[in-house]
């Protein structure tokens, strides 16, 4: 865990522990790292080509990670750790919760999961995808109590 800012309103490491641990399926090697508007925007620059600070980025050590059938889970038996680091934007975060009308913690707690499925080889490159990740989360957030992220009905003070 690297706290890279000090912005207030960011969790606190257990909370990212519990939030991680929620959505593995195997053993894992995680650097999960919170980081300023500038930082996120150059490792976004850096490695997707992309120049501006977004959510979440996942970056897998792919030697050390087995390929999946998209719309399935990667097999749990005898695989190495996982091995990869979770970088969160924090004032990324705090404006897409401010102007979602999402609960910070909860909208931390979901792109956490996000990352998490991220490293484990899924993606939303294709609707289908999408659609698997997206269930996943959701039945991931579930389970820790937090509701629906894609629901558009939520409210700040209504969520988790």
């Amino acid at each position: 865990m690297q706290y890279a800012t000090r912005m207030p309103g960011i969790p606190a490491r257990p909370a990212f522990r519990k939030w991680v641990n929620a959505a593995l399926t195997r053993d894992a090697e995680i650097v999960l790292r919170i980081v300023d508007e500038a930082e996120g925007r150059k490792l976004n620059r850096d490695f997707r080509g992309r120049d501006y600070a977004t959510n979440v980025l996942t970056f897998v050590y792919a030697d050390a990670q087995p390929e999946i059938q998209p719309g399935t889970r990667p097999a749990v038996d005898d695989a190495p750790p996982l091995t990869g680091d979770i970088v969160l934007c924090a004032p990324v975060i705090e404006n897409e919760a401010t102007q979602q009308h999402k609960n910070l913690p909860a909208h931390y707690a979901h792109l956490t999961v996000h990352g998490v499925l991220h490293l484990q080889g899924h993606d939303h490159e294709n609707d289908a995808d999408a659609a698997v990740m997206e269930q996943l989360e959701i039945e991931i957030l579930g389970r820790l109590g937090y509701q629906n992220p894609y629901d558009q009905h939520q409210t700040a003070t209504g969520s988790q």
